[in-house]
Parts: C-alpha cells; structure tokens; sequence
C-alpha cells in the first residue's frame, strides 16, 4: 500500500465508527466546502484543504511522499525523537520502515487537536443533553485546550524524521472512534448491571487482560463495585478530556456510568458530586485496542507491522 492510500484507509474507517454516524460526518464535511467556497482568495491559502475530505484535524501524513509504498510500518502509541531514532536503527539492522505511525498527533494534528472536541457535543446530545446546553459547555473548553497547545514544540520529533529520511503520520481520533464504539455497542448488548460487572466485561478483552497484568488495567475511580451501573457512556473520543460542568447536565440525562481512558482530579471531584461512577478502563490499553481494530485492516493488506511505544498488538479474526 502507498501512504495515501494506508492515511485514506485511516479516514474512512474513522468515519465508518465516528459516534456521530457517517450520514452526519458527510453532512459536517459539506459545511466544510462551503465554508472554503466563501473564504476570499488570501483566506483559502491559508485552509488546510484536508479539513474538506477528512473530518479529524488530529489524522495527518505528517511527512514524507504520499505515493511511497510501504512493506513495513513501525507503529506506536507515541512517536517522539527516540522512535524515530529507533527506526533509523532498525534500518541500519535490515529492517528498513517505510513508515512510522503514531498514534497521539505530533506537528500540525496536534495543534488542531481541538478541532475534533466538537465531536462530544453530538456524544452529550446522543445522551439527552440538549446540543444547545452541550455546546455552551464545549466553548470554553475547546478555547482552553487551543491556548494550552500553543506553546508547544509541536515539530520536534517530525523533524527528526525528515532529517533521517523517514516517513511519518498519526492517527488520533479515526482510532478513539473504534475503541469508543467498540465499548459502547459491547455495553448496550451485554446491559452490566453493576459497575462490578463492566469492569469484568473490560477484562475478558485482550488489551485489558493484558494491561492488568502490567498494573494497568480497569479500575473503580467513582462508585463502588457493587453499584448499579444504570446507563453507560463510553467517554473515549474527541481529542481529550470535555468540560468538567458536563458531568451534571449528563446526570440530568440519566447517565450512571461513565467509563473512560483517563481523568482528572477536578473532573473526577465534579462526577462526584453528581453520583457518577467512573470507571478507568487504561489510557494505553484502550488507545491500543483502537489502534488494533485499525492495524488488523493493514496486516490483512500485506503490511508487515512493527508494535513499539506501549502499544499492545492483537490481532482479531
């Protein structure tokens, strides 16, 4: 496969388990085109054209030739200097990447990572959150994670790889997409009846298994284990963390669980307050679960596929 043709693969399967459904992704994409068709000639220099085919600012061909054909792709949960310097090594050793694929966004991807955020509106909404409500709420946070990036070396590791020769690109959100619906239809199906049991459920996965044996894996965060779950919402996708204030409006909506990669100590104190149980289900595990519902595509494809980076490769049938 050429990168473009692996990045373009990405982007679809993205929109394929995109929360919102591929009907609305289209519909956001063709708001997209018309808002580059209205922008005066010096604004369309500046656009970045991607934003009118691909729907996620964090999933990007980062450097080298689109056109270039991969035998083997080195793949990571983060790609900094010292990946890149790994893959230069492994060439040296006979193994040359063709190319190396984070899975959090470095450069561009990671400056526009805020972009994405708007995609938990539609999550709260799906939930019975009013979208008026969910995007107030969404504002000031998307604002706060843009200033945060700002001061950010955003290039250092895609620079080393294009010192070196190296191909590279990053696949954010098309990956959260998998492992968020993934969960979610795994949850709606089996209906958990406590918070015990969706942990249980979590560790029946490999990736989970597999992390719990390395002191990463679920974890009861909020709530006990033999509470009611009630209903759960999988908090995976959008970038990052959402606005702290979400947690009362999803208790209002009848949310009780809520199970996610990670969570912060002030937004943990807000789930709290409203009677949330959270569950972690494992930043890493859950971002290589994603991850591997991708690479599975890849491999079946002919792509010899180098795990590194705490990524935790199984492959599915």
């Amino acid at each position: 496969m050429k990168i473009k043709e692996i990045y373009d693969y990405l982007v679809a399967r993205g929109i394929e388990k995109d929360p919102r459904k591929p009907d609305a992704v289209k519909e956001l994409l063709q708001r997209e085109k018309k808002k580059y068709n209205d922008l005066k000639d010096d604004e369309k220099k500046e656009f970045d054209l991607e934003r009118l085919t691909n729907p996620y600012s964090d999933t990007r061909i980062l450097c080298g030739d689109p056109e270039k054909e991969v035998k083997r792709l080195m793949v990571g949960i983060d790609i900094e200097v010292g990946e890149v310097l790994l893959a230069d090594r492994l060439a040296e050793k006979g193994k040359p990447i063709d190319l190396i694929l984070a899975h959090h966004p470095e450069g561009k991807a990671l400056a526009d990572l805020h972009y994405v955020m708007h995609l938990q509106e539609d999550i709260m909404a799906h939930f019975g959150v009013p979208i008026n409500v969910a995007e107030a709420l969404m504002s000031s946070r998307i604002s706060e994670v843009k200033r945060g990036l700002m001061p950010i070396n955003h290039n250092r590791a895609i620079d080393a790889a294009r010192i070196l020769g190296l191909a590279m690109a990053c696949s954010h959100t098309v990956a959260d997409n998998q492992v968020t619906t993934f969960l979610q239809d795994l949850f709606e199906q089996k209906t958990p009846r406590t918070v015990g049991d969706i942990v249980d459920l979590l560790k029946e996965i490999p990736e989970y298994s597999e992390a719990t044996k390395h002191s990463a894996g679920p974890d009861i965060v909020l709530g006990k284990k033999d509470n009611r779950a009630g209903k759960v919402l999988v908090d995976m996708t959008g970038g990052t963390s959402g606005s702290e204030k979400s947690y009362a409006k999803l208790s209002q909506a009848g949310v009780g669980t809520i199970v996610g990669m990670h969570m912060s100590d002030k937004h943990r104190e807000e789930a709290e307050k409203n009677h949330i149980n959270v569950v972690i289900a494992g930043h890493i595990a859950s971002d290589s679960l994603g991850m591997n519902m991708l690479l599975d595509g890849l491999e079946n494809k002919g792509v010899e596929l180098i795990p590194c980076s705490g990524l935790i490769r199984y492959k599915r049938a």
